[in-house]
């Protein structure tokens, strides 16, 4: 006769793992003393990591990475709203104390999470996408999801603080990220196009959202700092930086306007406007991946697909 009896013991993070145990009775082999359940049956027992990022362009990509071993929730999903102020609730501080990888951007950008983070009392393993690129100073750009060539190393961030949590699972995710990273070959292909074609030619933006694509492709960029520092902080441009911000449109001085279409302000607005006026190519950027984008990556190359477009037709006679 067998006894049949599952048991199973909880994972410090809370995954559940059963095993089958066996008890042999007359005729049967020893090695059926302790049968673990299938790689199929034990996936479908497991619960998936909890992940947590702050914002949904992290929150894809640790999707993409995690799989069906990952349920990501993203704070900030809105694609109309002003990302810089976005306020949290009692849901989003419920979902973090819950969270066994959190993933938010620093440098600023998201303060608001070290708040939520050490009041919920948990242990989570964040992953800091500033502190994984090393990004630090008095005024850093914290829009590191735009600096293309560097996201491969918060990916694999991200797929090393997942196999902290389920170390059986590390194959899954190191298969996951080299399937991410491949797939932005496209995007840097476009992006060493722009910099063949267009090298050092000037362009301008309404906030410095885009401000690390624009140096990886080598593109010039020539908006006052002081505009796009007061954009990006909630405040109107002194009146000699919006002087200056309007003369490279009505002279001529850039090729392509990039235009912030999550922040907009009558000062913005009216930039835009000019621009278009002047026969300035527009192209617009967004800060969190909007509805109509299935993955990062399809996200980034329409814009900067976009954007070369934009270079094409302003050299166009």
């Amino acid at each position: 006769m067998i006894t049949v009896m599952v048991m199973g013991w909880v994972h410090p993070h809370g995954r559940r793992i059963r095993s089958l145990l066996v008890a042999v009775g007359l005729g049967v082999p020893a090695w059926l003393c302790c049968v673990p359940l299938s790689s199929s049956a034990a996936a479908a027992q497991e619960r998936p990591i909890r992940v947590v990022a702050a914002e949904n362009f992290w929150g894809n990509i640790a999707a993409q990475i995690g799989g069906h071993d990952a349920q990501v929730t993203s704070l900030i999903t809105n694609p109309s709203a002003d990302p810089h102020l976005f306020a949290t609730n009692a849901q989003d501080a419920a979902h973090l104390a819950q969270a066994e990888v959190v993933i938010e951007n620093g440098a600023g950008y998201d303060g608001w999470m070290g708040s939520l983070l050490s009041a919920d009392g948990g242990n989570p393993h964040v992953v800091n996408a500033a502190s994984v690129l090393h990004v630090g100073g008095s005024d850093p750009n914290p829009h590191l999801w735009y600096d293309l060539p560097r996201v491969p190393k918060v990916a694999a961030a991200i797929a090393a603080a997942l196999t902290k949590v389920a170390p059986a699972d590390a194959s899954t995710f190191l298969q996951n990220l080299a399937t991410f990273d491949a797939s932005l070959h496209p995007l840097n292909a476009t992006l060493t196009t722009i910099k063949k074609d267009f090298h050092n030619v000037s362009v301008a933006y309404t906030e410095r959202v885009p401000g690390y694509l624009l140096a990886d492709a080598r593109l010039d960029v020539k908006t006052p700092p002081g505009f796009a520092r007061s954009i990006e902080d909630g405040t109107d441009p002194g009146a000699a930086d919006t002087v200056a911000m309007r003369q490279l449109l009505t002279n001529h001085d850039i090729n392509v306007l990039l235009y912030n279409v999550q922040t907009v302000t009558p000062i913005t607005s009216q930039m835009r406007a000019v621009a278009k006026a002047h026969g300035i190519p527009v192209v617009g950027v967004s800060e969190t991946m909007p509805t109509s984008a299935t993955t990062y990556q399809r996200w980034q190359e329409s814009q900067l697909t976009n954007l070369l477009h934009a270079l094409r037709e302003s050299r166009s006679p």
